[in-house]
């Protein structure tokens, strides 16, 4: 079994429009993308959930139809109902079928972060047998190692945690950086997030881990007081749980926060100034990492 594959470049105006019209037309998916990836005209873009986000000017719209539909009408009657023009010739090629599974796992290898801390999929072997090997399988759940923003966190549990400390980690997705702190060394640690799919995902891992983790809904009331709060969320949210965070974490304790973009810092430095002065510890590809001390 195969499919047929088509691709189109479009004004970034008339991206979202087009891939609409060709579901409507058969499409069985489709996905849009910079079309100047990979080029000194590409751009990245950033936005917060909910909120709206240009696409590039130039975006490539690519659909997937079955073997037997007639793709290239469908995609003639599409580009005219969304009242579109390709910029480039169209393409249109096979996809095989595969083994999805064993082809999404190939993008995930394992990856150092800090210096003495690796993240191995559960489908490789550990590179250093004698490091700290965290084995993740992410699941549905946000958290491989492979973000910027989850590497820095990483790097600063490696640097920040000592044996018997009690840990907050706020928005733990896939508990990764919940059994880092407890695989470096710490005496409690407490793993939180919204997402009922991120905990079971934080739980199966931390068993694979063989690590315990004190797994708690967001809405269900918290320990009172820990050594080290670590968030790696976005911007929006963190500066909402400021007063909550602050208040998690003891006098004299460390706090670090991710999922800032650097241009967002500084909001997020002020709605946590009452409580701690934040500091970018750590900046990579654009994303930063806040760290500063509890005050009394």
């Amino acid at each position: 079994m195969g499919w047929q594959r088509i691709a189109l470049v479009v004004e970034g105006s008339h991206a979202e429009a087009l891939a609409e019209s060709l579901e409507r037309h058969g499409a069985l998916s489709t996905d849009i993308a910079d079309a100047d990836a990979g080029t000194p005209e590409e751009e990245a873009v950033f936005a917060e959930p909910g909120s709206d986000a240009a696409l590039w000017p130039r975006c490539r719209v690519s659909a997937l139809f079955p073997e037997s539909h007639d793709a290239s009408t469908a995609t003639r009657e599409a580009l005219a109902e969304a009242g579109a023009a390709s910029l480039a010739a169209a393409s249109i090629d096979r996809l095989e079928d595969a083994d999805w599974v064993r082809e999404t796992q190939r993008q995930f290898e394992p990856i150092r972060a800090g210096k003495r801390l690796w993240i191995v999929p559960t489908w490789h072997d550990a590179p250093e047998p004698g490091a700290v090997n965290l084995v993740l399988d992410p699941g549905a759940a946000f958290g491989t190692g492979s973000h910027p923003t989850t590497r820095l966190c990483l790097a600063w549990l490696e640097e920040r945690v000592r044996a018997g400390d009690s840990v907050l980690d706020y928005g733990c997705g896939s508990g990764i950086l919940a059994i880092a702190a407890a695989m470096l060394g710490a005496g409690a640690v407490t793993a939180v997030d919204i997402d009922p799919l991120a905990l079971d995902a934080a739980r199966y891992n931390s068993q694979r881990n063989r690590v315990s983790l004190d797994l708690r809904p967001a809405h269900q009331k918290l320990p009172s007081l820990h050594r080290v709060t670590v968030a790696n969320i976005l911007a929006n949210p963190l500066r909402m749980l400021a007063p909550l965070l602050c208040a998690h974490t003891e006098p004299g304790g460390s706090i670090a926060l991710s999922g800032i973009l650097a241009e967002q810092a500084a909001s997020v430095i002020e709605a946590y100034a009452p409580w701690c002065a934040l500091g970018v510890a750590g900046e990579e590809q654009g994303w930063v990492l806040l760290a500063g001390t509890r005050t009394a």
